[in-house]
């Protein structure tokens, strides 16, 4: 027999990731007959995980820089500690400003379309220290994701970071070159960047920092300038990510790019987000339409300010990775890993919550339930797990299932209904018999 133990996240209770212990298994068809039934199949294999984590804005950074050295530590900890903490190993950057930082920002002086001005030294102040600090918690490099919101203002139609507008065609070169120096000096300052996307949501007109690309314009831009320019610029091992923005579009943007194959050859895979949409199929549909490519979430928060001590917050995170999880997707990039209790700082007032709050007033630090949800599956889905296939007749239920690297199968399952549910999970010739409370999340860990 295998050993199975149980890890515990319930609403009415203390439990917050909490070990319950080892499970006694029996034979799989033992008192299963008329329960709610969840079965994985080892044989069926789909995606291999790149791994989980957040975004560090300059809102979150300069939010640590204002709370106890302590308190930062043990944030730190608790999310990228291997062991004591979340297991985080992903991680989002801002190429200069968003909204989610403290005001409009670049790395060059206004009009200088050769970039001899280009200098990160504003990041040095709060974003990249606390990215190396998260780096040496970890014990491990972070895969890095790099998006911008808006190219300088000078380069752009409308002459402002915000409120949308378009890249001047005049620019696209200069844009482009603008991105491997963002690296470049990134890599100096021992932050390798894995990954960029083109533009962060670029079908939205922002109060904040925001630039519109059509399906057809950012096919152009990849094909005929990003693409070039990384090659150009020894900077082909880094991915592109397209699209970057919510899900009901993400079929015909993901389209109007990877059906170029000139475009389609510098693209790693499409981006997405969790606004507006819970479609999954439609991150399926990517897949299955360019089953070559990849699939990551790049950003997913609750919006309208902190909502402390709400669980319906993790109960979205859990029912979206799970979703995702299931259509293919190979990783998930939270948004901002800590706001202070406004929900900001933000620099237009788009103030949200965040899985850790740290009150600078009253020097405390808060961990949401969508802390606990997210860890739920990046403390034990780990980066190189491969999903495997379930058939599930259990309609309470969420759950989806991985083998790790070590061997280790973990199952996560999902009740958000207001009745304990009880069922049997199955893992081949094995089985437990489980209830699960209402409104709960629990890992299981199969070890053979």
């Amino acid at each position: 027999m295998a050993k199975w133990t149980k890890v515990l996240t319930a609403q009415d209770s203390d439990d917050r990731l909490s070990l319950q212990g080892e499970l006694e298994a029996q034979a799989a068809d033992t008192g299963a007959r008329g329960k709610a039934r969840i079965q994985v199949d080892a044989e069926k294999t789909y995606q291999t995980i790149l791994g989980f984590g957040g975004a560090f804005t300059e809102a979150a950074a300069y939010t640590l820089s204002r709370i106890r050295p302590q308190q930062r530590e043990e944030v730190l900890r608790r999310y990228f500690d291997p062991v004591e903490g979340l297991g985080y190993t992903l991680g989002r950057v801002h190429i200069h400003s968003c909204d989610f930082a403290l005001e409009n920002y670049t790395y060059v002086a206004d009009g200088d379309d050769e970039l001899k001005s280009f200098d990160i030294a504003r990041d040095h102040k709060w974003v990249i220290p606390l990215i190396q600090d998260a780096t040496r918690t970890a014990g491990q490099s972070i895969t890095m994701l790099a998006s911008p919101w808006s190219p300088p203002a000078w380069m752009k139609t409308n002459g402002d970071m915000n409120h949308g507008g378009q890249l001047k065609p005049e620019y696209r070169e200069a844009w482009a070159l603008y991105y491997t120096k963002f690296i470049k000096a990134y890599r100096e300052a021992g932050v390798p960047i894995w990954g960029i996307s083109v533009q962060n949501e670029p079908a939205a007109v922002q109060t904040w920092d925001s630039c519109i690309y059509s399906g057809e314009e950012e096919r152009d831009f990849v094909r005929d300038y990003l693409g070039p320019v990384m090659h150009r610029e020894g900077l082909a091992d880094v991915g592109i990510l397209v699209w970057d923005h919510n899900r009901d579009l993400m079929v015909e943007r993901a389209s109007a790019v990877l059906s170029d194959p000139e475009a389609a050859k510098y693209v790693w895979g499409t981006g997405f987000h969790w606004y507006v949409s819970e479609d999954f199929s439609n991150v399926g549909r990517v897949h299955d339409l360019f089953p070559d490519k990849h699939l990551l979430f790049t950003e997913g928060c609750q919006e309208g300010g902190v909502k402390l001590g709400a669980w319906f917050t993790g109960e979205r995170y859990g029912r979206n990775i799970i979703g995702d999880l299931n259509h293919w997707n190979e990783g998930f990039l939270d948004w901002n890993l800590v706001l202070d209790e406004t929900g900001g700082p933000n620099h237009v007032g788009n103030l949200c919550d965040a899985p850790v709050i740290a009150d600078t007033v009253v020097g405390a630090v808060h961990y949401n339930s969508s802390y606990y949800y997210i860890g739920h599956f990046s403390k034990y889905i780990r980066p190189g797990a491969v999903r495997l296939g379930m058939d599930m007749n259990a309609p309470a239920l969420l759950s989806t299932a991985f083998r790790n690297t070590d061997g280790s199968v973990a199952v996560v399952v999902q009740n958000e209904s207001e009745e304990a549910q009880a069922f049997s999970l199955e893992w081949g010739s094995e089985g437990v018999q489980e209830t699960l409370p209402a409104h709960s999340i629990a890992t299981y860990i199969i070890q053979a």
